[in-house]
This record gives C-alpha cells, sequence and structure tokens, in this order.
C-alpha cells in the first residue's frame, strides 16, 4: 500500500459544501488562505510544533517532520508527554511565510480545512482519547473546542468528531475500513460563542462519502481566537491493548475561509 499522495480533495470546492443552506449557496465565497507543501515549507507550514515536549523519547527524535509530500507524526509507546499519562505529538495553527504571519481564527468568522490523512493500522482506536484534530483556544491548559478521535465503542473501533464544550457527537464511522488507505477530510467551522457556532465534518473514502454531518446553534469559541491542531494526542489510559508504536500521515493541507 503506497503512503504518497498527490492533488487536492477530490469534491473540495465543487459544490455545496458550506455550513447551512444561505453557505451553499456561495460557496464562491470560499478563498483559499492557505496551501503549503511539505516538501516545500516543511514544519515551517505550521505556528508551532510539539515535538516530544517533555524530551521523554532523544532517540526517537524527530518524531514529527516532512516526507516527501507528506508530514509524519511518529508515536512509540515509550514517548511520554509533560502530563505524563498521555501521549502528544502535534502541531498547530497555519503559518503563511514567517515571524508571526500565521491565520488568526477569530469570532464570527468561518473557516475551512481539507487535507487527506493515512491512517496505519497500528494506531487504533482506543478505550480513552486518541485525538487526531483538535480546535483550541491557544494557550496552556485550555480544554479542547471540537475534536476528531479514535474511539471504542462497545468494542467496535470508530473515528468520530465531537464538540468538547458540551459532549455533543457530531458524526461516527466505523475505523477498520479505513485503516491503511487515504481518506479525505473535509472540516468547516464558523466560529461562534453560545449557540452562534457551526460545523460540517465530512469524511470521503476515495468517490465514497463515509460521513457528512453538520452542526447548527453550538458553541465554538471559548476567549481569543480558535487554532487547529494536528497529530497524535492519546490516553496511556487505554485498556483495550490497542497503544503500538505507530504513525499517522497528512497530506495537502488547505485552508480557506468565507468571505
Amino acid at each position: 500500500m503506497s503512503t504518497s499522495r498527490r492533488g487536492l480533495l477530490g469534491a473540495a470546492l465543487g459544490g455545496a459544501v458550506g455550513l447551512s443552506s444561505a453557505t451553499a449557496a456561495h460557496a464562491a465565497s470560499w478563498q483559499q488562505k492557505w496551501a503549503p507543501s511539505a516538501s516545500g515549507n516543511g514544519l515551517g507550514a505550521f505556528e508551532t510544533v510539539e515535538d516530544d515536549r517533555a524530551d521523554s523519547h532523544p532517540a526517537g527524535q524527530p518524531h514529527i517532520y516532512a516526507t516527501g509530500d507528506n508530514w509524519r507524526f511518529n508515536m512509540h509507546r515509550v514517548d511520554r508527554d509533560t502530563s505524563t499519562d498521555r501521549q502528544r505529538q502535534e502541531v498547530t495553527g497555519l503559518r503563511n511565510g514567517s515571524g508571526s504571519n500565521y491565520l488568526k481564527w477569530t469570532e464570527g468568522q468561518t473557516w475551512r480545512v481539507t487535507y487527506s490523512m493515512y491512517i496505519p493500522s497500528s494506531l487504533k482506536a482506543t478505550t480513552t482519547f486518541t485525538h487526531i484534530m483538535q480546535m483550541k483556544q491557544p494557550g496552556n491548559g485550555t480544554s479542547p473546542i471540537v475534536v476528531q478521535s479514535l474511539r471504542r465503542v462497545n468494542g467496535v473501533q470508530t473515528i468520530e468528531l465531537k464538540l468538547a464544550i458540551d459532549d455533543i457527537l457530531v458524526g461516527r464511522t466505523d475505523l477498520e475500513p479505513l485503516h491503511d488507505k487515504w481518506i479525505d477530510v473535509d472540516f468547516q467551522i464558523k466560529v461562534g460563542n453560545g449557540s452562534a457556532g457551526s460545523v460540517r465534518w465530512i469524511l470521503k473514502n476515495g468517490s465514497t462519502t463515509v460521513v457528512d454531518k453538520s452542526r447548527t446553534g453550538v458553541d465554538t469559541f471559548l476567549a481569543d481566537r480558535v487554532r487547529p491542531k494536528w497529530g497524535i494526542y492519546r490516553s496511556l489510559g487505554d485498556t483495550s491493548g490497542s497503544l503500538q508504536d505507530c504513525y499517522l500521515l497528512l497530506t495537502n493541507l488547505r485552508g480557506y475561509q468565507l468571505v
């Protein structure tokens, strides 16, 4: 199975892909703001890189790096975060250029990210949290707003999207049919406080839409701004025996703003 992927997400801008019928009517207003390449930008594509923050496994470093057209996140069973009950290898934010030139998602704005991900069968769903994408307020100790997670439900491996603030499940599907292949992700968020927010989550396996779920009237804002995170962030409290040395690949990351 090849782990190289080229070309933009197939149906990324081709149809009614907004958060609501009003958004869909203005699909042409999605403006691309971010289009890094792993080979050209490397880790400079991101605002920050959280690679073994506790220096727990120097022999495994770097855990996060660009390889060909992909960004790769390695996770070993011995890796530990600064909180030693969990593991974290993540990148944050959408950087354009250098310095403080990164995109800021603020209240009232609507943003979209599309990308492809390769989840090997070694990266399994767990009984406790395993997040592979988060939306968070920047800063130490801040709570997640949205999480895309690999979770065991009644013994079944699934991938899901939840609104973490109010513990709202947006969508969920079986993970095992998506292992060891490239899956396209289209995630959209209106940043809104209280009931002013919206999200849409689409997963495609080739030409097949596996998930297309939306929630409106939800809380997607805490304070300051919303910042995306990608990588592997998982608890060591799994009781299913699913924690293995593993990795995650991402490619074709794109960011759009509805303007």
